[in-house]
């Protein structure tokens, strides 16, 4: 091949290589939603690929008379990751459970409390599952008190801005539904004119967590009981108030209807002799995690949190979250020792939980005996190469179809957390963090993660 051919192809396949790194950032393959890397973080060598594409075979299936695999072997995998140069000087924690026996097979580390990223999310998951039900709902209310129609937010950051959905989850409830139907309420008391009052009240405390390093300011929303469709938002630029912008959006609708509204929304709590008009009810909660954890979104699993601290009898903030997620832990038998939660989405570095612990709750939840909570959560997580947050990853290799996890990624940290199915068609359950890395090496850490271990546990025909 000429030379000037050659220099052409390559600078077009730079061009390329450029513009998937642009988009990566939407994917979950750099810093993105979970995490806000500065402009000008230390430029690191470009990661070696992974593993080539093998001609892709059937997803293997569970078989309950499949080999465990062999200990050693599996830990020989968890001390290729640490000692591979994609991972810098980070610490890696790993922990492999086999699900049928419990048993913990490898332990990296396991016990390190290390920072989870958003496989954070997990704790909140089952500890909302677990409290509230599967079938929880939220319901966003219209109240009247003399001339006043306040709107009461009940925790749904789905809304819709109009009319809802019956069939979907985000936008199951809608807000023009609620305006019109406390319309018809009013007009049938003959009332023809009101005022809009706001209230959110339903959470306590800061909107803004102070763990949260500057910049995340993109990547969730302020914490609030009600938003308009909190995923109309991928790349950030929420609503500096978005409960307020879904108030003014149901005012809106209620003069549509035939109201006239008078002066601006204003934010107060309903009053004790108010009463109800109207109200909306969100998807279930088994429904609502499936988007947050398969689109890894801060913003709803802050708001998750919050909805375990009131079910808990704790004060509807983050510290109260925090509580109120460990104690649920706690009494379901798992071990907290060790863990510090600053936040519930994981967006906070001062998070420390270790890898046993994420695992635990994973093969708790991946168990035959698992429940409604266990397989709720189980559905919820993004499968590899097909949805969510993995959709992207372990494309013609082996992984596809048979992960089903969690990740977490900030700009020093990267983790994975879930079930994965041996090529024997044994079901184990991992979780591995890789926290303290230099900051640009995340997509490194990520290859590492999926070439030295998770696919690697895929193909695993290594029954001991």
């Amino acid at each position: 091949m000429h030379k000037a051919q050659i220099a052409a192809l390559t600078a077009a396949t730079l061009v390329v290589v450029g513009a998937y790194y642009g988009l990566a950032d939407a994917l979950d393959l750099v810093p993105g939603v979970l995490t806000a890397s500065p402009a000008d973080y230390a430029v690191q060598p470009f990661p070696t690929a992974s593993a080539a594409p093998q001609e892709p075979e059937a997803a293997s299936g569970l078989d309950a008379d499949a080999p465990v695999p062999d200990a050693a072997e599996l830990a020989a995998l968890a001390e290729t990751l640490a000692g591979d140069r994609r991972v810098g000087e980070g610490t890696t924690g790993v922990s492999i459970m086999d699900v049928t026996s419990g048993e913990e097979l490898v332990d990296h580390g396991a016990s390190t409390a290390l920072t989870p990223a958003s496989s954070n999310k997990l704790l909140v998951a089952w500890a909302a599952l677990s409290l509230m039900g599967a079938d929880h709902t939220l319901e966003t209310r219209a109240v009247l008190d003399g001339s006043t129609v306040t709107l009461v937010g009940g925790g749904d950051v789905l809304l819709s801005d109009d009319a809802g959905d019956p069939d979907a989850t985000v936008g199951r409830a809608g807000l023009g539904d609620l305006a019109r139907a406390a319309a018809a309420q009013l007009q049938e008391q003959g009332v023809t004119s009101v005022s809009v009052a706001l209230d959110d009240t339903l959470f306590t405390g800061p909107t803004w967590n102070s763990a949260w390093a500057d910049g995340n300011e993109s990547w969730v929303a302020p914490i609030q009981p009600l938003m308009v469709d909190v995923t109309a938002y991928p790349s950030g630029g929420y609503p500096v108030d978005p409960a307020l912008e879904a108030a003014q959006t149901f005012a809106e609708h209620l003069r549509k209807a035939g109201i006239e509204v008078t002066g601006t929304v204003s934010r107060a709590a309903a009053g004790e002799a108010a009463t109800e008009i109207a109200a909306v009810t969100s998807a279930p909660l088994a429904d609502t995690l499936a988007v947050s954890l398969k689109a890894s979104d801060n913003t709803m699993t802050e708001v998750e949190g919050r909805l375990v601290a009131l079910a808990a009898g704790e004060e509807a903030s983050f510290d109260g979250a925090s509580r109120a997620v460990l104690s649920r832990l706690r009494d379901d038998g798992f071990d907290t020792s060790g863990v510090t939660l600053r936040d519930s989405c994981g967006l906070a570095l001062g998070n420390k939980v270790p890898a046993r612990l994420l695992a635990q709750i994973i093969a708790r939840a991946s168990a035959a005996d698992a429940g409604t909570v266990g397989r709720s959560l189980m559905t919820a997580l993004p499968v590899g190469g097909l949805d969510g947050t993995l959709d992207d990853r372990f494309i013609g290799i082996s992984g596809a179809g048979t992960v089903r996890a969690k990740t977490g990624s900030l700009d020093t940290v990267a983790s994975l957390t879930g079930t994965v199915v041996t090529a024997d068609g044994r079901l184990l359950a991992f979780s591995v963090i890789v926290d303290g890395f230099a900051e640009g090496g995340l997509y490194s850490a990520r290859l590492a993660i999926d070439d030295d271990l998770v696919s690697p546990l895929a193909a695993c025909g290594c029954g001991g």
